[in-house]
């Protein structure tokens, strides 16, 4: 068996599961803390299940506590750029293309230094010892709690950033060491941005994992843990420790890859409300559609595929006010204060989830302790329903009609907590299906999950053959799968790219190849 938690911005839901079948869930109030909520939600769902706690193997969990770090300016460590690059690239200096909130919070300076690599591997210029041994008295200097390496062409040869790494932890163990090598494929600026953050978030992903396996060992659990990263699939606890920025992003591809397990379809739109937000996105073969381009973490851009969405501020809490005939839903919400604020619990304030109370989108019986009070909505003008209903439909088909790329009507799977939002039926749509069990999506989409693995960098084929290039990237993804957590023999190449670079000399190709398998700690 394994356990599915998925902390969204109003409730942390969990999901007990045993292959694919659904024993089980339930859903808290998020906390304000974040660990708290999670460990009762565990709680919750052991006592109601009454689970074997021996059987189960593997705990997930998807959060947004580290990307809401890096949204909120909040919790971020200070953090050191070297870069190994010269006698080139300094043109642009690191941070250069930060918000200015988001660079004061987190540059803890930049460092430029002699190295790097060709794309085909070949040196550049060799480390300079005396001025890596000047450089890390000035980041010792700094006091700075993190350090980003990059390296140019790291990715084809990560000699420099590992040699430097060494050096680094050696003298300032008590500093968070991040290679961009590891964190993204080529592309010098947007690699070293994504290893920044990275960097900035390991103090902070320490304590998130680490509240989790309290967590899990305080209700007598011996399961792995894993979070779940932005492609779908899972990363085992020690490694989103170093990597956590890979998690950005993680709640909705739960959610979507939930939708598609409920609905057993696999290729349709998405629409999943939570209490905070809306997220609209496209399934293929039951994964997200990828974004064509670039992403941006908190105003910085980064060279992650990210799943292509459009997000909305409307969920449950979205707070609604109309004034002289002037409506707007959102964008400020509750959050996961909504049992208290809430109008329908005995708050003051007007949100959606009373309206959807007060139009009987919604029931009582829904919440979990069956909180709210019908006869405290009972008194909405009903022209403020039909207003409230009018705005929330066209925004959802707005954003139905940016994710389609067909004008043929799309199948619509809507999951999430206040799900009963969407009406049931939308322009640009065939049918609207509603799982059971959608309430939750995202936490099944967490439990269902796949370890992987990714290779994405540029080889050169004057010394090998294409096909000796493409078996090498496929067995080092197969091995970074294994790696990940996969059980060897349902490990598959789930994606194969390959791009000619016609404009670097010699015969040079960039190949990106992805492989994915079930967890060996609960393959069935």
């Amino acid at each position: 068996m394994r356990v599915g938690i998925d902390v969204g911005g109003t409730h942390t839901d969990a999901v007990l599961m045993r292959e694919r079948d659904v024993l089980g869930w339930v859903k808290r109030p998020t906390s304000a803390d974040v660990a708290s909520g999670v460990e009762d939600a565990l709680a919750a769902l052991l006592a109601e299940t009454r689970a074997d706690r021996g059987a189960i193997g593997a705990v997930m969990l998807g959060t947004t506590q580290l990307t809401n770090a890096v949204i909120e300016r909040r919790g971020l460590a200070r953090t050191a750029a070297v870069r190994l690059c010269l006698p080139a690239g300094q043109s642009i200096l690191p941070f250069a293309d930060w918000p200015d909130d988001l660079r004061d919070v987190v540059s803890g300076g930049a460092h430029l230094l002699a190295g790097g690599h060709e794309y085909d591997g070949r040196e550049i210029a060799p480390l300079d010892d005396h001025e890596v041994d000047e450089t890390i008295a000035r980041l010792a200097a700094a006091e700075v709690e993190a350090v980003a390496l990059v390296g140019i062409f790291s990715p084809a040869n990560p000699a420099h950033e590992e040699a430097v790494a060494e050096r680094v932890r050696a003298a300032l163990p008590h500093v968070a060491v991040s290679l961009s090598h590891e964190i993204g494929p080529i592309g010098l600026l947007d690699r070293e941005n994504a290893a920044l953050l990275n960097a900035c978030l390991r103090p902070l992903a320490d304590r998130v994992v680490g509240s989790l396996e309290r967590a899990v060992a305080a209700h007598g659990l011996a399961a792995r843990i894993y979070l779940a990263q932005n492609d779908g699939t899972l990363l085992r606890a020690e490694l989103s420790r170093r990597h956590p920025v890979r998690t950005f992003a993680s709640g909705p591809v739960n959610s979507m890859r939930g939708a598609a397990f409920l609905a057993n379809v696999a290729d349709a739109l998405v629409i999943d409300v939570g209490g905070t937000s809306t997220d609209v996105g496209m399934l293929v073969h039951g994964f997200p559609r990828e974004a064509p381009a670039g992403a941006r973490l908190g105003g910085v851009r980064v060279n992650f595929r990210m799943p292509d969405l459009a997000s909305l501020a409307l969920g449950g809490g979205s707070v609604v006010e109309a004034r002289a005939g002037d409506l707007r839903i959102g964008p400020r919400s509750v959050g996961h204060a909504l049992e208290t604020r809430a109008l329908a619990f005995g708050g003051d304030t007007l949100t959606l989830t009373d309206i959807a109370l007060a139009a009987g989108l919604f029931r009582p019986a829904d919440f979990a302790h069956g909180g709210p009070r019908l006869e405290r909505v009972a008194g909405l003008p009903r022209d403020l329903l039909a207003a409230v209903a009018a705005r929330v439909r066209a925004l959802l088909e707005q954003a139905v009609d940016a994710c389609r790329t067909s004008p043929e009507p799309v199948p619509v799977i809507v999951v999430g907590g206040a799900a009963g939002l969407v009406p049931d039926a939308l322009a640009g749509t065939s049918s609207v299906l509603r799982p059971a069990a959608g309430g939750v999506a995202n936490a099944i989409g967490a439990a269902i999950a796949q370890a992987s693995g990714e290779v994405d960098r540029i080889f050169p084929l004057e010394r090998r053959s294409r096909d000796e290039t493409l078996s090498r990237a496929r067995a080092e993804a197969i091995e970074r799968a294994r790696v990940a957590g996969a059980r060897p023999d349902s490990i598959e190449i789930v994606e194969v790219d390959e791009v000619p670079l016609t404009y670097l000399p010699g015969n040079a190709v960039r190949v990106r190849v992805k492989a994915a398998g079930d967890l060996a700690e609960v393959a069935g």
